[in-house]
């Protein structure tokens, strides 16, 4: 029997998602570490049966009738779209706590106090590079979804005084997770020294933090995203940050992505007269622990192999 024909579109995937497509696949492997040029996808899907690509490779009609086949997203075969949903939970949300400490506890601009010289001048004054602390503290969640309980349970340990979160629905939370209260969206603004954004990017949550809601939120605030650039309007929140209407924001997603080096967000840590703090951290990070990305390549893979033998069944299908 033919084994099916495969295309992955870069040469870094972890190896033991390779070594499961190699014993039942014909493997055709782009050789370079960053996305596939779209002359060369158009050309080597051709005849292949299934297809291991990334959101780096965009699956236009061109492409789907170079292939003969309905592909989309993170995984692509046979008119069936695979993705990997779940292993990412736990380090989105050890990225989502660890961007909270360096926004709160103003980290990398104390890092970058070191080189700038600015440590050396400050004859440690006694509200030098003041931050702001968890104990005591109420905590909103905008969004408690899988990531949103993961942080939740994450933050437990760090003597918050209150969990607030915000959701469409309330949720029902185990004995595991500390006491968190179901409250209107307006009540977590107006109470909450931290406010998370973990909820999806729909029709009724886009832009959903604009100047009414930063506004709305206490000017000592900290403001943490790490769900979808989309839920912020971003020129709201560079206004709220330049006005002192909330003390400081971390940012793991934005829009656009990348964003442009001369964006004003990342030129706000150096405005220190504004009583504000912006993080900025990449959008990639969010999944950059090795077991989490090899769990997500194999899942990938078993996704595929699932597609293409009738014996077998996607683990994760969309459709």
């Amino acid at each position: 029997m033919e084994k099916p024909k495969v295309l992955v579109t870069r040469c870094d995937v972890p190896e033991p998602a390779l070594k499961k497509l190699r014993d039942l696949c014909e493997v055709d492997i782009f050789e370079g570490a960053y996305p596939i040029p779209r002359d060369q996808l158009k050309a080597r899907v051709a005849g292949k049966d299934g297809l291991f690509c990334f959101l780096t490779d965009p699956i236009t009609p061109e492409i789907l009738d170079a292939a003969d086949m309905w592909l989309h997203t993170t995984l692509y075969v046979l008119g069936q779209v695979g993705h990997t949903p779940f292993v990412s939970t736990d380090a989105v949300a050890e990225l989502t706590v660890a961007l909270l400490l360096a926004t709160s506890r103003r980290l990398l601009q104390a890092n970058a106090e070191i080189t700038n010289g600015g440590w050396a001048q400050c004859v440690w004054g006694p509200v030098y590079m003041l931050g702001k602390g968890l104990t005591g503290s109420t905590v909103g969640i905008f969004g408690l979804g899988r990531i949103g309980q993961a942080v939740l349970k994450r933050l437990s340990g760090f003597s918050v005084a209150k969990f607030l979160y915000a959701d469409f629905v309330e949720q029902k939370l185990d004995s595991s997770f500390p006491p968190a209260e179901f409250v209107s969206f307006e009540r977590l603004l107006q109470e909450s020294d931290f406010v998370i954004c973990m909820a999806s990017l729909t029709d009724q949550t886009r832009a959903k933090f604009n100047k009414e809601v930063f506004t709305a939120m206490k000017n000592s605030a900290v403001f943490i995203n790490a769900s979808r650039g989309g839920l912020v309007d971003q020129d709201a929140l560079v206004w709220a940050l330049q006005t002192g209407q909330i003390w400081a924001a971390g940012l793991d997603v934005m829009n656009p992505e990348p964003l442009p080096a001369d964006h004003v967000l990342n030129t706000l840590p150096n405005c220190s007269e504004l009583n504000s703090m912006t993080v900025v951290a990449d959008l990639s990070i969010q999944f950059s622990v090795e077991s989490a990305r090899f769990a997500m390549a194999e899942l990938a893979a078993d996704n595929l192999i699932g597609g293409l033998f009738k014996d077998k069944q996607m683990v994760h299908s969309v459709n």
